[in-house]
């Protein structure tokens, strides 16, 4: 991966909004959906289970379905667009040879120091999207202090990087990221989990202060949509990396949450964008609504999965065909091969910390973000990263874990 933060939206000052919207992106009972829904069908689908390893169902579904295709999604917000394309050629040419670049050297050093950096790369990814969705409906509230930024910035890292100290700490766990070792365990880490567990927690409590104190104090609206990504996303971390140790708890509470409301701002972009250019192909793919849209990603993931099996990992033949008991390829071809399937991967990294930020936002982005005056206000706002989702920060990424984690 040839970033350090893909991040998934950009920094977005406050702007003017709907009254009836709200500091919503797309409406209350829409965005209670995305985020929250996505939320609770993760850990019930954890608290159902027995854990183990991932079915092929679930990899169907979760992997192939959410995670493979969301990464596909980016295609919508950037090279479908040729008007886009038209605005940023350099980066949309040298995003690809750069990855590519970047993972061929890495992988002639080691395979495993090519899993490595995309693994952390990924891990960067996510928890700069939650950093983003944080910090859009914090703009979109007109959240301007400086304290609130960083409370928020603060407790999602605490509620991200915390269970990874804990995964750090505890080797082995019954889940990875991409493949074994990609992460680099110690034990003696164990040493920090507990007070920096205190830090967190001390955390939260100023979180949930700050929140009363703003609502019963200075009387502001309850911004119910960041309550929701902060409170999810410490659930599902939790469950997902601490309170659990299976493969498909791990899988299930890491891909929905991060793929389901990707896509759904993906696809709001896109109808946006399609009405500015109605000619253009990324409009006559979103004339055919939402299924439509998702069976173009599918399709993609689909066929990105299969060669992964295929040429790489043989271990999906009853889907995919091809059983082999050897490599196919020696240690030079699958230098030149693996980082080409990874491409996809990690150009989504790459372009998602950069394409949502404000200075890429035009009209149809700040719509689809709940901008509703269509045009980004207040340039001189506070800034941000860009995976996270906007507002004044950013951050995100994708994962996968065992054996799904081909994509991310």
């Amino acid at each position: 991966m040839a970033t350090a933060g893909p991040d998934l939206l950009g920094a977005l000052p406050a702007g003017r909004r709907g009254a009836a919207r709200g500091a919503f992106l797309w409406g209350r009972g829409v965005d209670l959906a995305v985020f929250g829904g996505s939320a609770a069908v993760a850990l019930a689908l954890a608290a159902l289970s027995s854990g183990g390893a991932l079915p092929t169902w679930g990899f169907l579904l979760f992997v192939v379905g959410v995670d493979v295709a969301h990464v596909h999604t980016t295609l919508f917000r950037t090279y479908l667009d040729p008007e886009e394309l038209r605005r940023h050629p350099a980066l949309y040419a040298a995003a690809p040879l750069a990855c590519y670049a970047a993972g061929v050297a890495l992988h002639l050093a080691s395979e495993l120091t090519f899993w490595r950096a995309l693994a952390y790369a990924a891990v960067i990814h996510f928890v700069r999207q939650q950093i983003g969705w944080v910090a859009i409906y914090r703009a979109l509230a007109g959240e301007r202090s400086r304290v609130d930024r960083l409370l928020d910035d603060a407790l999602i890292y605490a509620a991200t990087g915390w269970p990874l100290l804990y995964w750090h700490a505890h080797p082995p766990r019954a889940f990875r990221w991409f493949v074994d070792g990609d992460f680099v365990s110690s034990p003696r880490l164990a040493a920090a989990v507990g007070p920096l567990g205190a830090v967190y927690a001390a955390l939260a409590v100023a979180y949930v202060a700050r929140a009363l104190q703003r609502a019963c104090v200075a009387r502001a609206p309850l911004n119910l949509g960041k309550h929701v990504v902060v409170a999810t996303t410490a659930a599902t971390w939790y469950v997902g990396i601490v309170a659990t140790d299976s493969d498909f708890q791990f899988t299930v509470t890491n891909v929905i949450v991060h793929g389901v409301p990707y896509m759904a701002l993906v696809f709001a972009y896109a109808r946006e964008r399609a009405r500015e250019a109605p000619r253009s192909l990324l409009a006559r793919l979103v004339a055919g609504g939402l299924l439509a849209f998702l069976g173009f990603a599918l399709a993609l993931a689909f066929a990105e999965e299969m060669l992964w099996d295929r040429l790489v990992w043989h271990d999906q033949p009853e889907l995919f065909g091809g059983a082999v008991d050897e490599p196919l390829l020696g240690p030079r071809a699958r230098a030149l091969l693996v980082p080409l399937l990874a491409l996809p991967q990690a150009t989504h990294y790459l372009l998602d910390a950069v394409v949502w930020r404000r200075h890429h936002t035009g009209p149809a982005q700040a719509r689809a973000l709940g901008f509703r005056s269509g045009a980004v206000e207040g340039a001189d706002g506070e800034g941000g990263e860009g995976n996270g989702r906007s507002g004044g920060d950013g951050g995100g990424t994708d994962a996968v874990s065992v054996p799904a984690s081909r994509e991310a």
